[in-house]
């Protein structure tokens, strides 16, 4: 499931001879994260590369659309291109404002962390979280310490998620306020590797009580789904296949499919020990996860779990 999905809404203001009107940092921060469509960053990338033709090449405004680029371009997994592109705009950091620092440091962060490199990541995490704090970019602030919360070593990302909830909110803007649904999530993920499924599932239920509040059905999906993921940790199976059943029938009617849904029912059925049951619900999720980029770079061995159990294969135990 994917944790952040944006709206796309588009809201470029021009002026009379076609150059983008003058905004605000924290408007023009905020009408660029609108570009963003987190399930397709080929997409993104092309919304964002359209936005910096529209700018001055040197242009601080330019230099923050090419931050955004280069995420795209992690998301793609395309490491050596993101830095490249970051690359560029660290050559001109010492004439940009801070926020635009701020954003490059996030980003070429979080291409090193999609690479492998944490330790190298959460320094620029730390840095990019010490500068907005002091301009008082709160939206910002909150990023950097949430991908500390990721980044950091094991034993240090409860007390940074934590940081991140009370960043939030303490927070005046109302964007940096937002971060609070996601947060929660990640908490509760934090707790539930750590083996504590019970508080796990109390920040999950909460979190879902933030998704609901804004109306979105993708990202309430995925806060359901998170919530099932926990009452089968907790061994209350019969509460968890009800609620990935529910999300099951609900992508039918749409006519959307997800292989984590089918993964988790899947994997509820043979914690009942009934591999047969378990078996069409694996083929469906490897038919829909099979080529996803992410799973196969980082979580190989579950790909092939899931094709062994769909071919009826033994099978090591699953984590509860």
């Amino acid at each position: 499931m994917i944790d952040f999905v944006h709206l796309l809404i588009l809201l470029a203001t021009l002026t009379m001879t076609g150059s983008p009107a003058a905004q605000s940092t924290p408007a023009f921060a905020a009408r660029l994260d609108t570009l963003w469509d987190f399930d397709r960053p080929a997409l993104s990338e092309e919304r964002f590369r359209a936005e910096l033709a529209k700018w001055p090449p040197a242009s601080a405004e330019a230099q923050e659309v090419r931050t955004q680029v280069a995420r795209t371009l992690g998301l793609q997994r395309k490491f050596a291109d993101a830095n490249a592109l970051l690359d560029t705009v660290e050559a001109s950091l010492g004439n940009l404002p801070a926020h635009v620092r701020v954003r490059y440091l996030l980003e070429r962060g979080r291409a090193l962390n999609s690479s492998g490199a944490p330790q190298r990541a959460a320094t620029l995490f730390s840095e990019a979280l010490a500068l907005s704090e002091r301009d008082k970019d709160e939206f910002y602030a909150v990023d950097a310490a949430h991908m500390l919360g990721i980044a950091a070593p094991p034993g240090e990302r409860l007390d940074w998620n934590l940081k991140a909830l009370s960043l939030a909110d303490a927070a005046t803007d109302p964007r940096a306020r937002g971060w609070r649904a996601s947060l929660l999530h990640n908490i509760g993920w934090t707790y539930f590797d750590g083996g504590d499924t019970k508080r796990a599932l109390d920040y999950w239920q909460k979190a879902l009580t933030e998704r609901e509040a804004t109306g979105n059905v993708a990202l309430i999906r995925v806060a359901k789904w998170t919530v099932g993921r926990g009452l089968r940790g907790a061994g209350r199976l019969d509460e968890a296949e009800a609620a990935q059943k529910s999300l099951a029938a609900e992508l039918e009617r749409s006519g959307e499919t997800d292989g984590y849904v089918y993964e988790e029912l899947a994997e509820i059925a043979l914690a009942r020990g009934d591999a047969s049951a378990a078996r069409p619900w694996a083929a469906k999720a490897h038919a829909a996860l099979k080529d996803d980029p992410h799973l196969a770079a980082n979580e190989a061995p579950r790909l092939a779990r899931l094709a062994a159990l769909a071919h009826g294969e033994p099978l090591a135990p699953a984590k509860p």
